[in-house]
């Protein structure tokens, strides 16, 4: 018997495992893939040397998180190990400019004033308003979704600062990014930089409630710059793995969980594919797709309002991905300074963001799909043989189940037939940024939605977010009201992960959470 075991080994999971462990919980967790990490993970996809982060790469929100904060030293005496990334992201458009945030807010302001100087004293004021502002939207981030505790902290602010400022930060948490873009920079090209960010977590350009993203991803990355993992996102895996190990807890590969089992009312055991039983004290926590949750408890969790909220919860249209080994970094179009940035996105106007997406979610291979390309070897040339590169290329958006191509030119419905071309269609679009890139590549691995979902079952449709972040799916609603804490309508059982509040991203959010409810840090 352990007082906590774990379904999965995604990164919020061993992060609430190794805080349980510090406390003298006995903790046990199995996953059924034979690596942890869940979408954290590095491997030698192409050719050996070359380490590809297979899904997140950035490590910025784990760099600045709670869990950071309290473990630090003990991760880097297991191996984590940051590298600080100054230039941040770019974007390179078809009229051979382009536009970067870098952590020096005068270098970034005098690119903006290339396009308008009107936009680039904007620039320094909002950079300004970011640094009085942030604390207040931090402290509505960092609230437990529960009705009480958000108001407590819409309280605080509006106490110490006044009901307008809280109807102010109302109004960014509703508004659309194109809204809030448009207010505040009269350039199409800082505009379109911006907005980008928007579609990394499933907002278009008129999507309302997508507008805090694109400030906060532009502010905060001049502000503190990016954070990746030395030799690849797994040294934070590694890390974690290793940390709880040390406290006496086991993480255990290739080991399915099929069922939970109640005992007096309670979720009590595991049981495994290979016909193990694993029986827990105090907690059952599965790190899962939300949908997940009643398969788990044998079709049901007893509560028919919370099993329909999970299993009509709504997932974010595919991501496929396309790693390169290289002989040499993308020769930029645009300028040879793009070469430094740890994202190039290939995004030029809201109008193409706002078609990609549509043609997405109609089941459409996108002919003009959004392309964020990832250079880590940038700033961390240890990922690849000395003198070499590789390229991490995220295509946004990607339907999981293909009705057709938006192009008129593939015409595969499969995505094992659709895999080839589609990667083709991408290459092309590299290739009019930076002319010549693919003489340069040496190996290459692209990875579809259905095998995305098919490595790890929690993206759902290849949907790396796990799970649209619009409003009515966020905040209070993520994954169902009453249960953004975490805790689902069987005692003993609680569900962490990107399906969970705070949602998407490598900051342990959840997982750290439950941590601190469970063991009272």
């Amino acid at each position: 018997m352990v007082d906590a075991v774990f379904v999965g080994a995604g990164h919020n999971a061993l992060a609430c495992a190794a805080a349980l462990a510090t406390k003298g919980w006995r903790v046990a967790v199995y996953e059924r893939a034979d690596t942890p990490g869940g979408a954290v993970k590095t491997r030698e996809a192409t050719l050996p040397g070359f380490r590809h982060d297979m899904g997140a790469m950035n490590l910025s929100l784990f760099a600045g998180s709670e869990f950071n904060c309290r473990f630090g030293a003990e991760l880097a005496g297991h191996g984590l190990d940051f590298v600080p990334v100054r230039d941040c992201f770019a974007t390179a458009f078809p009229d051979g400019r382009w536009f970067g945030v870098s952590t020096d807010p005068n270098i970034t302001a005098a690119r903006v004033a290339g396009f308008s100087t009107a936009d680039a004293d904007r620039w320094l004021r909002m950079a300004e308003e970011f640094r009085r502002d942030a604390p207040d939207i931090l402290q509505i981030l960092g609230a437990a979704m529960m009705p009480l505790p958000l108001a407590r902290a819409v309280w605080s602010i509006r106490s110490k600062r006044g009901t307008r400022r809280v109807a102010d930060l109302a109004r960014l948490f509703l508004q659309s990014p194109r809204g809030f873009l448009e207010e505040n920079f009269e350039s199409g090209h800082i505009r379109a930089a911006l907005a980008v960010w928007g579609m990394h977590l499933d907002f278009p350009p008129d999507q309302g409630g997508g507008a805090l993203f694109p400030y906060l991803e532009a502010m905060a990355n001049q502000s503190f710059g990016m954070a990746l993992g030395r030799g690849g996102a797994d040294t934070l895996t590694k890390s974690l793995v290793a940390m709880i190990e040390a406290h006496g807890g086991v993480v255990e590969c290739g080991a399915d969980v099929t069922s939970i089992a109640k005992e007096g009312g309670r979720a009590r055991t595991a049981r495994l594919a290979d016909g193990r039983e694993v029986t827990a004290s105090k907690a059952v926590i599965a790190g899962v797709a939300p949908s997940a949750v009643p398969r788990l408890m044998g079709g049901s969790t007893g509560d028919a309002r919370y099993d329909r909220a999970v299993t009509s919860f709504v997932y974010a249209p595919g991501t496929m991905m396309i790693h390169l080994a290289m002989d040499g970094p993308p020769d930029w179009a645009a300028g040879a300074e793009l070469k430094r940035f740890a994202y190039v996105h290939l995004a030029p106007s809201m109008r193409q963001m706002a078609a990609a997406h549509a043609d997405a979610r109609a089941g459409l291979l996108p002919s003009e799909p959004v392309l964020v390309v990832g250079q880590p070897t940038a700033v961390d040339p240890s990922r690849a043989p000395a003198g070499k590169h590789v390229l991490w290329v995220q295509v946004r958006m990607v339907p999981g189940v293909i009705r057709g191509d938006a192009a008129g030119e593939i015409d595969a419905r499969d995505w094992e037939a659709a895999k080839a071309p589609m990667t083709e269609r991408c290459l092309d679009i590299l290739e009019r940024y930076a002319p010549g890139v693919r003489t340069r590549i040496l190996g290459r691995a692209s990875v579809s939605p259905v095998d995305l979902e098919a490595e790890n079952p929690n993206l759902i449709g290849g949907d790396q977010l796990c799970g649209s972040h619009h409003p009515w799916q966020n905040f209070l609603f993520r994954p169902a009201f009453g249960h953004a804490d975490w805790s689902t309508p069987v005692p003993g059982l609680h569900l962490i992960g990107a399906g969970t509040w705070p949602g998407a991203g490598v900051g342990a959010g959840s997982g750290m959470g439950l941590a601190k409810r469970l063991a009272r840090f």
